[in-house]
């Protein structure tokens, strides 16, 4: 631990993932059925988005968005990455960040799951059967399918464009206890070829007409590979604080610390205070309410809307920073709100960075893959990830380096 200290350019590095915050089309974007997607670049067309503290970041210097120029001496270094990985999903997304590359895509199901796993699922989760079965909005099913579900006891299981089983359930009915256990055996049940990213429990409350979910939302995600980056940097005794869904993403492997956050608001609340706790690694935070909320329901202005709520709190971010400390913020994926249907868009995403003593108005240009960034955190305690291209040097200026 000390050699890694006395060899780090910052001694702790958070990295804030702006869940579904893309900034345009990737070139393959239209072989996804998404040519034309540009999450933030629509957004900010809707009207006028105040982004003051994202612009003085360099958020207008990595491309033209309505609203937000381009600005001279911008605090921040700034660029983009594109997604190497086979998928356009939060578990494909994040895996590439802490360096896992995803040559085959997890399985989708545009028809629903098949029979036999639907049966083998009624069968070993013990429930008298299940409704839906279909790709959907889960707020959507719950309107069309809850009073049924508060009728029969069956839980409503559904996916979407996304590698995901999940089952929602009035908390009156299944109790959350239950639902979990029940979600549990389908990650059991959906193993090899059926191996999707996720299984979320999904509970809700409410009576027909007025169901709303609940915010004991649970992910069971697939084991990642151990050579990633939560363990890497957690076996040479660094903290890794884990914040919202991350620890679930990776399986809680590599997370020496889960700090609940059900939403935004949670999410920098317990960014801030992790800030604030003497830690040395890493902190990794995901904002859920932009994915969740806004672009899976198409809600412009309650996209625009959290994206100004976020800016007006980045100064509380940043001011309980100390000097050693490096600030990253970038995104998963895109879900353009703008655009047709309620799936996940094939875009760049934003990579914009600052430290209190890092290098300034860098343009770290158009990154080849989401794994640039763990491999720059590994970089620092001078560890190494399979994928990626460390920009560490680019964003340590000399007043850091002395620091050594």
């Amino acid at each position: 631990m000390d050699h890694l200290m006395q060899n780090s350019s910052f001694d702790r590095i958070t990295l804030i993932v702006l869940d579904s915050v893309g900034m345009g089309e990737m070139p393959d974007a239209a072989a996804w059925g998404d040519a034309g997607a540009d999450t933030l670049g629509h957004i900010c067309a809707s009207r006028e988005v105040r982004l003051p503290n994202f612009q003085q970041l360099g958020l207008g210097n990595v491309r033209a968005l309505a609203g937000v120029p381009p600005v001279e001496r911008p605090h921040g270094s700034f660029g983009r990455c594109a997604l190497r990985s086979n998928g356009k999903d939060t578990t494909t997304g994040h895996w590439e960040m802490a360096g896992i590359i995803l040559d085959k895509a997890f399985p989708t199901y545009p028809e629903g799951f098949p029979e036999e796993i639907i049966e083998r699922f009624i069968k070993e989760a013990r429930v008298p059967g299940v409704l839906g079965n279909v790709p959907a909005s889960g707020t959507e099913i719950i309107k069309e399918l809850g009073a049924e579900h508060v009728r029969t006891g069956k839980p409503i299981v559904y996916t979407s464009a996304d590698s995901v089983f999940q089952i929602a359930a009035h908390e009156e009915v299944i109790p959350v206890a239950r639902l979990y256990e029940i979600c549990e055996t389908a990650r059991k049940i959906l193993r090899g070829p059926h191996e999707v990213g996720r299984v979320i429990a999904r509970p809700f409350l409410g009576a027909p007409g007025s169901f709303y979910r609940t915010e004991n939302r649970h992910d069971y995600a697939v084991q990642p590979p151990r050579e990633n980056l939560l363990p890497t940097l957690s076996d040479h005794s660094l903290d890794v604080v884990c914040i919202g869904k991350i620890a679930s993403i990776y399986d809680s492997q590599g997370a020496t610390q889960d700090l609940k956050a059900k939403n935004n608001e949670q999410a920098i609340e317990q960014t801030s205070n992790a800030l604030r706790a003497d830690t040395r690694g890493l902190i990794f935070s995901n904002l859920v309410d932009f994915d969740m909320l806004y672009g899976h329901r198409r809600d412009v202005e309650g996209y625009a809307r959290a994206l100004e709520h976020f800016d007006v709190r980045l100064p509380e971010i940043m001011s309980a920073m100390r000097a050693t400390d490096l600030l990253i913020i970038t995104a998963d994926h895109g879900n353009d709100p703008t655009y047709r249907g309620t799936d996940h868009t094939r875009e760049y995403v934003p990579l914009l960075v600052y430290g209190p003593h890092a290098q300034a108005g860098v343009n770290l240009g158009t990154r080849a893959s989401l794994a640039d960034i763990g491999q720059t955190i590994a970089d620092n305690f001078s560890l190494r990830l399979t994928a990626g291209e460390s920009f560490l040097k680019a964003v340590t200026s000399d007043k850091q380096k002395l620091c050594l």
